[in-house]
């Protein structure tokens, strides 16, 4: 059986979505599939899932209309961008995100909190989803040694 590791190291919306729809789609093709949770990465395996997008230092990011870089850092602008980025995601049909990170678990997908981060942040595991496992580095590099993809994202 082929092996997919993924490092989740990004906590807003838009970073959010690649680490699900690649375990998802690799499970679906019969991947063994294992996501490290680690850092920011972490909000992803929040109950809520309360994300928000970020234009700052993503000049690559599409909108309906230009946006110069000074705007970007106008108090609400922030929460603008994720209503718009929610708004196409929802026109264009593409799943919620914790529609996606059900499938996952569904799909027996791994998902391994990083405890020195956990511990770090000083985060509550209450405050996380039922099915995920803590564990440092070496727990993940048990499993990533022997993966056929390894992906940092």
């Amino acid at each position: 059986m082929k092996k997919l590791a993924i490092i989740a190291t990004k906590g807003t919306l838009d970073w959010a979505y690649p680490p699900f729809i690649l375990a998802s789609t690799a499970a679906a093709l019969g991947y063994e599939v294992q996501i490290f949770f680690t850092f920011y990465g972490l909000q992803l395996l929040r109950k809520k899932l309360d994300l928000k997008v970020s234009s700052l230092g993503n000049p690559a990011m599409p909108m309906p209309m230009p946006v110069p870089v000074l705007m970007q850092a106008l108090p609400g602008m922030e929460s603008f961008m994720t209503m718009m980025m929610k708004k196409t995601m929802k026109s264009k049909g593409v799943a919620e995100l914790g529609d996606l990170r059900d499938l996952c678990q569904e799909a027996d997908v791994k998902f391994i909190a990083c405890q020195m981060t956990v511990d770090l942040f000083e985060f509550d595991t209450k405050d996380f989803i039922g099915d995920i496992e803590y564990g440092g580095a070496a727990t993940f590099f048990e499993f990533a040694g022997e993966s056929d993809i390894c992906l940092y994202i």
